[in-house]
């Protein structure tokens, strides 16, 4: 993907984030709905180049998804979809496949909510090493011939009970649809995405006022060092805290606004 699409899914994914910490273990829904939309686009050249089409006006595009996805998905999905047509793609097919990549993620945190994201981790891990030592099951998974429904019950058949909900459902996705070149790289693709969730720390950051790029990025960068991780900053905005940040990240809390220092006096003068 080259770097004007990277960038629009850099953008798509910083805005959904948010929506997907508040869905917690309903993330999953999130996750099927997109992926719904990518099998709709995958058998849709019209449809994708109507999405993607440079020239044409960027509300237009955000009309189309309204009118074929409104009270049919989830508003949010809505939101996120008709932000992404707005942005620009290198080519037609990366929409699709940086949709496919916020479903993944979407599962990813619907696991991590539930304090299952390393072992869907290192259930993705354990599936590779079997198909890797077992060719006709690799082949059985993986052949296109087959009626994706075969694939599907050939699959839950070895694994059902064997891996978490969110692992299977994963799983059971990438066979079904075959997007990928073989499934060992779709297996490697959201242990990938795994991986990189669970190094990365979510800091909640209120401010009074939007943050510019420049702003954030020198925080997200203090952060860093701080922890020693990379952090996804998600912004919220909040008049009352008067100046300064309010900076959450897990259970730890840096308050550093006007009204926070405030609030603290108040409670020492009372004692």
């Amino acid at each position: 993907m080259r770097a004007t699409s990277q960038a629009s899914l850099g953008t798509a994914a910083s805005s959904w984030e948010p929506v997907l910490q508040q869905a917690g273990a309903e993330a999953a829904t999130y996750g099927e709905q997109l992926f719904a939309v990518v099998d709709a686009l995958d058998s849709s050249a019209g449809l994708r180049r109507a999405l993607t089409e440079p020239t044409r006006d960027g509300a237009d595009k955000a009309a189309v998804v309204t009118q074929l996805l409104g009270g049919k998905v989830d508003d949010a999905v809505v939101d996120l979809l008709s932000g992404m047509v707005r942005s620009r793609w290198s080519a037609d097919a990366d929409l699709a496949d940086s949709i496919d990549e916020l479903g993944v993620v979407s599962y990813l945190a619907a696991a991590e909510s539930k304090g299952a994201l390393t072992q869907l981790e290192e259930d993705t891990f354990r599936l590779t090493r079997v198909l890797a030592e077992n060719r006709d099951l690799r082949f059985a998974l993986g052949d296109r011939d087959a009626t994706a429904e075969r694939r599907v019950q050939l699959l839950g058949s070895v694994f059902a009970g064997k891996v978490s909900e969110e692992t299977l459902a994963l799983v059971t996705r990438s066979v079904r649809s075959l997007r990928s070149r073989t499934l060992t790289a779709s297996l490697a693709r959201i242990g990938e995405l795994a991986a990189r969730r669970r190094r990365q720390l979510v800091a909640v950051v209120t401010a009074a006022a939007p943050l510019s790029q420049a702003q954030q990025d020198r925080l997200a960068a203090s952060l860093a060092a701080a922890y020693g991780r990379e952090v996804q900053l998600n912004i919220a905005v909040d008049p009352a805290v008067t100046g300064g940040f309010r900076i959450q990240v897990g259970d730890e809390v840096v308050d550093a606004t006007i009204a926070g220092r405030l609030d603290h006096a108040r409670r020492r003068l009372a004692g």
